[in-house]
Formats: structure tokens, sequence, C-alpha cells
């Protein structure tokens, strides 16, 4: 039996477990009356959705935040987007060491798969830098916000309330507010958008992309050179950034723009380039934009954020091999190089499998909660757009979430649940044992394409 039980649970089961159980638990104490402003009654449906949205670090909501939750309910959606965003081994990590336990060889294994790593080489020490890293960044976020927001808030307290919870929503890509608006009364402040976007790309650019950073500042090692991971990863998710930026304000110059100022349309597609990296805060209501526009950040949402950070999509390593290996097809080679080194085959059959999953996975939880909703009571581009907002971890939203029957916010839940984890981890997980076969098939050619 225990031995079933051990076959059973592999290091990709407890994990998906484990945020399972982080989203159930915080879900009941999103459910407590005390957690609710006086006089809110909340389903536990919705208490469970925001739970997911909070651990998945996404932020879709089918309740308004600032109004239905208490101080004490914030505390608890903070500690949810938290764990979330540095991820449930890190958080053990920290806690096991705290106890002065020291880290086996099962829990080795569990903290590559949550970090998406491939080595156990300096897992450990990746936990402390990602923790020590993490709170630092949020801390001096919300230093700054909370001090620039005096300006904006009666009381000292009420500032740095506000300051903290946007540091936090900002770095871990969550995408909650505390406004009740997101930062759509700051749509003309370009200090605290700069703030925040640099705090989003924090969060996004993946952690041993500013642990490889805090090392060659820190001077220790002169022989220091960046990863592969760090090149591509980096020179991708600033080539998508740029490419954001100038989509949306070539597809809306003729359209929301019309009559706005430079420098407003220059913020307005920075803005929503870098948020649509998984960062879900908004400036502007996003159901203003054009079709097109629509269509083309969802697509950016698709891509999200990088590996072993806080956000979703496929993400930039994967869009990267994939564009490295069609041109190296177009080229007429059978290797993919860059950067002075090759990409492992087997990286390039991941990078089609989670693309090719993805959006078969996407079209079918569309097809679901067309069926569920109907072109009545949701409009299609909405349904897409909040589909790929929720498989991203992004949280933008035409404001149709609410309005969704339970089964479609299900099916968004399951979506922002697997954008968590990952579909490397979410299909390793599903996976049979792999057995040796003791015989092979004559090879046959067939037409693709």
């Amino acid at each position: 039996m225990k031995s079933a039980l051990n076959h059973f649970l592999t290091p990709f089961r407890i994990i998906i477990i484990a945020y399972i159980v982080a989203m159930i638990l915080f879900s009941f104490l999103l459910y407590l009356p005390i957690s609710h402003q006086p006089g809110v009654e909340v389903l536990y449906s919705e208490a469970l959705f925001t739970s997911v949205s909070a651990v998945s670090v996404t932020g879709l909501t089918v309740v308004n935040v600032s109004e239905t939750y208490s101080y004490t309910g914030i505390v608890f959606l903070s500690l949810a987007i938290q764990l979330g965003g540095i991820g449930v081994m890190t958080l053990g990590t920290f806690v096991w060491m705290l106890f002065g336990r020291k880290i086996n060889f099962s829990q080795r294994m569990l903290i590559m798969v949550d970090q998406n790593q491939n080595t156990f080489s300096g897992l450990v020490n990746l936990m402390r830098g990602i923790l020590f890293v993490a709170i630092i960044i949020e801390i001096i976020g919300a230093l700054i916000l909370g001090t620039y927001y005096l300006r904006y808030f009666d009381t000292i307290g009420q500032a740095y309330y506000q300051g903290a919870f946007a540091a936090l929503s900002a770095f871990t890509n969550a995408g909650f507010d505390v406004t009740g608006e997101s930062l759509i009364p700051f749509a003309n402040d370009y200090y605290v958008q700069l703030v925040t976007i640099l705090l989003i790309f924090a969060g996004a650019i993946g952690f041993p992309v500013l642990l490889e950073l805090k090392e060659y500042f820190s001077r220790k090692n002169p022989n220091f050179k960046f990863s592969l991971f760090t090149k591509i990863t980096t020179t991708t998710y600033f080539a998508v950034f740029i490419i954001g930026v100038i989509g949306i304000w070539a597809l809306e110059s003729g359209h929301y723009y019309v009559g706005l100022e430079w420098h407003q349309q220059l913020f307005y597609s920075l803005f929503n380039s870098a948020t649509t990296r998984s960062g879900g805060l908004a400036t502007m209501d996003v159901s203003n934009l054009g079709m097109a526009t629509l269509l083309f950040m969802s697509g950016l949402m698709i891509i999200g954020a990088s590996p072993s950070s806080v956000g979703g999509g496929i993400r930039t390593t994967t869009i990267a091999v994939m564009f490295l290996t069609i041109r190296s097809f177009a080229l007429g080679k059978e290797d993919v190089k860059v950067f002075g080194r090759e990409i492992h085959p087997e990286d390039r059959q991941k990078a089609f499998i989670v693309l090719s999953v993805f959006i078969v996975m996407l079209f079918a939880a569309v097809t679901l909660i067309v069926a569920f909703e109907g072109q009545h009571n949701a409009p299609l581009m909405a349904i897409i757009f909040e589909t790929a907002s929720a498989f991203g971890t992004c949280g933008l939203s035409m404001g149709v979430t609410p309005d969704l029957s339970v089964p479609s916010q299900f099916v968004l839940m399951i979506l922002m649940f697997i954008g968590r984890v990952g579909l490397i981890a979410f299909l390793f997980s599903v996976k049979r044992k792999e057995t040796k076969s003791h015989f092979k098939y004559p090879t046959e050619r067939i037409i693709i394409g």
C-alpha cells in the first residue's frame, strides 16, 4: 500500500496537491465572516474563485475586493498572493530552515519542480535568494509608493497600506488592488506607473535572472558570466515588451488614442504592454480598446512572463526556442544555436508541446464558456480575452467575469490553476511512468503540412 502511494505521489503531483490545498485553505479563510466588510455576505464560490486567483497570482475577481473584504480579509488575501508569488516550496524551505532542519533529496526534488529547474545544484541557495530578493524588492516598492501616496490619502497609515499592497500586487504580478479601480485613479501619474512597471518587470523577468544580476553587481566573482537562460529570457522579454508597445500604439492611434497627447499615448502603450505580461493592473478600462488591440493583447497575455518567475503564460523561453527552431529550419540547419550555445533537442520538443497543449486547452475552454453562456450573455471577444487572461495568470479583464455562470467561472479557475503550476509540471503530473519497449516497428515517413 505504501509502495503504491509512493509511486502515485511523484514530485509533480505533490506540488499540484500543495497548491490545491493552499487554494482550499485560503478559500475558507476568505469565507469567514471576519474577512468581510460589515453587512457584506460572500458566497463560498466567490471566496474560492478569489482564493484560486490569489494563489495563482492572476487577479481576476468576481467581487470588488475593496468593498467586500475587511482588513483581516486583505491580510489573508496578501498571504495567498505572497505564497503564490514566491511558490509553496520557497516558503516551505524557509520555514524548514527556520527550525534548523536539513533539506533532503525528496524536498530538493520538490523545489526543482516548483521552480522549474533542471538540476539539483544550488537549489537551497536559490530558495534563500528568491525569498531575500522578493522581500527586499517588495519593501523598497512599499516605501517608495507609500511615501508618494501621502499626497493622495488623508492619513499616513492609509497611504502606506495602499503602497504596501500595490507593491506586493505589482511585484507578484497578482493584479489585485484595494483602490476599487485598479490604477485608473493614477492614469495621469506617470511616476506611479513607472514604479509599477519596474515592479512588474522585476517579478516577471525570472528569479534566476535577478539572482544573476545580484551576483554580477556584487563583483565577488571576476569570472562571472550570465547563463544562456538569462540571455534568452531577458532578450525575449524586452523584445516582446517593445513589440507590444509599438503594436498597441499602432492599433489604437486611430481609435482610443485620437485626441490624446503624445505622452498619454506613450504611457498607455507602455503600461498596457507591461501589464499584459502577467501584471494584470490597469490604468484604463480595456473594454474601450478596439477588437484588434484586444486580440493582440490576448496574444501578449498568452506569451506571459519568464520561467521561474511570478508570472504565467507559455513563457518567454518557449516563444524564443520556437522562433529559433523555425529560423534554423528555414536556413536548412538541423541544430539550433544562439549566444554561442546549442539548444538541447529536449527543450525544443518541450517548447512545441507547451504551445500545442496551451492552444488546445485554450480553445476547449473558450468553447465550453461560450456553450455555458451563449453569445447573448458574454461577447465572444470578451470570453477570449478573459480566458487568455486566466490561462496567462494575467488578471486583465473586460469586466464580464463576475457575470459569468459558476460553471464558466470554474473553467477559469482550472485555467488559473494550470497557469500557476505550469504546463510542464501539469503534463508531467498526468504522465505515465516511462517503460522500455522491447521491440521496434519499421520506420515510415508521412506527409506533414
